[in-house]
């Protein structure tokens, strides 16, 4: 619980009791490996921040292939929608490539939180504003890289990530083939 209200203080200061409050509607989750934190087509009930583990983000093309999109990793916010009233039924998946632990809030406790915390609705936009950036940043520098700088960048970027991620699913975040990855990674050592 440390970890989410050392995050939420980064973007605005909190009193004790509002702290508790945001304590009190708080559950701590744990997935299993392979375990979907939400699914495609199935109706978002739950606000999640990531306390340890690793979240992969993908859809399947019209193919019929699982493409990444992204990693959710430690000390993240996972919200769903663009406003707590909006019921959210998302086309992605989220699923744990490790084991992860999560804090939750019901949709309903989310929305008291925000109506008993003045300043909640402002440290959401900045928390929001904050990884809509980062996520497009990243997704930016993919598109004019070729594949070995784009797997350096992603190792400089997450080097945290690198051996927790099946390569198979770097390949598909970096857009390339899973033998292309491994021809970069052999002339990279």
């Amino acid at each position: 619980m440390e970890k989410l209200i050392d995050y939420i203080l980064q973007f605005d200061n909190l009193n004790k009791q509002q702290l508790d409050f945001i304590k009190s509607k708080a559950k701590e989750i744990e997935l299993r490996k392979d375990e979907f934190y939400w699914e495609a087509g199935k109706t978002v009930k739950q606000i999640g921040f990531l306390i340890d583990g690793v979240i992969r983000v993908f859809y399947y093309n019209n193919k019929g292939e699982e493409i990444t999109r992204y990693f959710i990793d430690e000390n993240h916010l996972i919200l769903s929608g663009n406003t707590i009233d909006e019921i959210y039924t998302p086309s992605e998946y989220l699923s744990a490539i490790t084991e992860c632990r999560l804090i939750v809030f019901s949709r309903q406790d989310w929305k008291e939180i925000s109506q008993t915390i003045i300043n909640w609705d402002k440290i959401i936009q900045k928390i929001v504003a904050k990884h809509h950036s980062e996520k497009i940043i990243r997704r930016s520098e993919l598109v004019s890289q070729d594949g070995a700088e784009r797997y350096l960048d992603f190792v400089q970027k997450f080097p945290t990530l690198v051996n927790r991620v099946p390569l198979s699913y770097i390949a598909s975040y970096l857009g390339i083939t899973q033998s292309s990855l491994s021809r970069i990674r052999k002339n990279i050592r």
